[in-house]
């Protein structure tokens, strides 16, 4: 017969004296009392940690010495306990790295779902990134025959380009082409020759020889071809070009395919390379330089200059100003934003004989930094900003060019204008905002609430297997759990150490709910939910 109850006897942890109580499974228990009078005793050092302790023991010798072991609680008997998972209202986070995102393992389920179901557009024209196929190509440039009567012809021109290697010359690559029976170039651009596969009927029912010249060009163009189609007068019109690889064939740009580790800002392959993946970086507040604006240099503006260390760093400044014409007995705020800058970013190394400038005497403390008061001193003007290269999106450029989802789910949860705009690319803000879908980093600003929105009308492609359908699946169910226990106004990028014990509390329970667990003990402390 299943057991219906936990059984204690004889519970005389801390100050539980002789404690004996059955508690019903499969019900909502609370546990209340004054300060003192043995909740937690009872709750967490006598139930918990026999539920704990006796799972743990279920595990091999080798395995247990890697898990933490709880001591068994002073009690003479106790019966029918599950194993136990306690969630506390404690915040261990420290690390910035940490995220709601990472706590709740939404972060690993986004970036598989990216890898497989996002789609990718040009830094450079905004235009849609895909992998060409002969038939895909077949499809696009063939032209039905009420267009074929409006231009008077559809014939058109099918090249390849073959560049020209720095040991060989222009003359052996076409005896080479003349043998493989490529006997007639279309035009030439530097090195790179554009070779004619075909001049046939752009028609659908010329389907099977289009298929065939595009394979070839294909193949012989390491996965590019171009096509021209030609006038009554057989001229070529603007090119369009295709590719088989993920490449923009508008701005000549190739990109590398998706892979989990690109959506991720806790990996190498993923994180920006200027900040690391922490989205901000470390550098000198100026302000705190010159703390006292109406101070001039004279009578110490510069603050770290006032110490008898740094003081012939002072007398520098003073001879340099003089030479210059930058008065030292002006406040400050009085001097030209010209000298202002002077000052601070100098006009040249010091082996010059030049200036340095306070920016300078701060990158030479930063190759010093392994000395305790040079650190010290580091830190007192430390300034932590923006990534520049990233603008805070912790992630390289590449992968905020993967997008997710239809204009209409986009348009439901942000506003087109408050879309993140990578940093470095050419497109246009208007191109930008015309873009369907969102960006990896403008799901994870996303309030949570907002971001089920997104997820619960997200539409994968027809063609995914069942595996991204129970990601998705799974990614909602996550995001409902949050919604349902009142932290939906927080974002996925918010970093847990900012988090109030009760968020922290809430956020543990759904990653435990998450997990479908049947037959657990759960033990909270003071929840809030």
């Amino acid at each position: 017969m299943p057991r219906e109850h936990i059984v204690v006897e004889g519970a005389r942890q801390n100050n539980l004296k002789e404690l004996n109580l059955k508690l019903p499974l499969h019900e909502l228990i609370v546990v209340t009392g004054v300060s003192g009078s043995g909740k937690s005793s009872l709750a967490f050092d006598t139930i918990y940690a026999e539920g704990q302790r006796r799972y743990v023991e279920t595990f091999s010798p080798y395995a247990r010495q890697f898990l933490d072991r709880m001591d068994k609680p002073q009690a003479d008997r106790i019966d029918g306990i599950p194993p136990a998972i306690a969630i506390d209202q404690t915040n261990p986070v420290r690390t910035s790295r940490s995220t709601v995102g990472t706590m709740t393992e939404l972060n690993d389920h986004l970036k598989l779902l990216f890898a497989r179901c996002a789609q990718l557009y040009c830094k450079g024209c905004g235009a849609l990134v895909r992998r060409d196929t002969p038939d895909t190509i077949s499809r696009a440039i063939a032209r039905p025959p009420r267009e074929r009567k409006k231009r008077g012809t559809s014939l058109g021109l099918i090249t390849f380009p073959v560049r020209v290697p720095e040991n060989f010359s222009e003359k052996e690559i076409r005896e080479l082409l003349n043998k493989q029976g490529y006997t007639r170039i279309h035009r030439k651009q530097g090195r790179l020759l554009e070779v004619i596969q075909d001049r046939t009927e752009l028609e659908p029912g010329r389907r099977a020889r289009l298929v065939e010249s595009l394979e070839a060009a294909l193949r012989h163009g390491q996965g590019h071809v171009t096509v021209y189609e030609l006038n009554t007068e057989r001229e070529a019109h603007s090119p369009r070009k295709f590719s088989s690889s993920l490449h923009c064939p508008a701005c000549d740009i190739h990109y590398a395919d998706p892979i989990p580790s690109h959506f991720s800002f806790n990996s190498p392959v993923g994180a920006c390379d200027v900040c690391r993946g922490f989205g901000r970086t470390m550098g000198i507040d100026y302000g705190l330089v010159v703390p006292d604006v109406t101070l001039s240099i004279a009578d110490g503006a510069i603050r770290p200059w006032q110490t008898g260390t740094y003081r012939e760093c002072l007398g520098d400044l003073k001879r340099h100003a003089k030479l210059n014409g930058v008065p030292i007995d002006v406040p400050w705020k009085r001097l030209a934003a010209k000298q202002r800058k002077w000052v601070l970013e100098g006009e040249g190394p010091e082996s010059e004989g030049r200036w340095y400038g306070v920016k300078r005497f701060f990158e030479y403390l930063e190759t010093k930094s392994y000395k305790m008061h040079v650190r010290v001193l580091l830190s007192k003007y430390r300034s932590y900003d923006v990534c520049t290269a990233c603008a805070g999106a912790r992630l390289k450029q590449e992968s905020l060019l993967w997008r997710a989802g239809a204009r209409k789910n986009a348009d439901k949860v942000l506003p087109s204008a408050s879309r993140f705009h990578p940093e470095g690319v050419s497109m246009s803000t208007e191109t930008l905002r015309a873009l369907p879908g969102l960006t990896i980093h403008d799901v994870v600003s996303l309030p949570i609430s907002s971001c089920r929105t997104f997820m619960e009308d997200l539409q994968l492609p027809g063609a995914l297997d069942e595996a991204s359908e129970l990601l998705l699946t799974e990614i909602r169910s996550r995001l409902r759990y949050l919604v349902d226990v009142g932290v939906g106004y927080l974002t996925l990028d918010r970093q847990s150490r900012t988090l109030s014990g009760g968020e922290v509390q809430r956020i543990n329970l759904t990653t435990a709910l998450g997990t479908s667990l049947v037959n657990s003990l759960f033990v909270l402390d003071e929840p809030s939910i």
